[in-house]
């Protein structure tokens, strides 16, 4: 069976940026995405949240269609919680190289259980 041309969107994307059109100012940039779906590594059932992304950039900022289209390739994957908001995080820290990135994970309750996962490069300092 072919694939939509949307589903064949979503399976080759791939994060890409755009240069920051103001470098010299810090300045925060929100995105939600409230429909962002994976699957429950242990049960097979639909995990759903919403995907929240607060940067400050440095050089680049995302491109959202990308971002779009990378969150949805989540869809079909078996994964925690709190290793598919690392993954966001992660993904995104390097692509990115922000001057600051938090991506929290704000999954729907499911069995009464709600979990937010929150990823910070405040977390990333360490104190002596």
């Amino acid at each position: 069976m072919e694939l939509k041309y949307g589903e064949k969107a979503i399976a080759e994307a791939r994060l890409e940026v755009w240069p920051n059109p103001t470098p010299e100012r810090d300045y925060e940039i929100d995105i939600s995405f409230p429909e962002f779906t994976c699957l429950c590594p242990r049960s097979g059932y639909p995990d759903f949240a919403t995907i929240r992304i607060k940067y400050i950039p440095d050089k680049f900022i995302i491109e959202l269609k990308s971002l779009k289209l990378y969150l949805n390739s989540f869809r079909n994957t078996y994964i925690s919680h709190e290793e598919v908001t690392n993954r966001i995080y992660s993904e995104l820290y390097e692509t990115l190289k922000p001057r600051f990135l938090e991506v929290i994970g704000d999954f729907n309750p499911r069995g009464n259980v709600k979990t937010i996962v929150r990823v910070s490069s405040y977390q990333q300092i360490k104190t002596v």
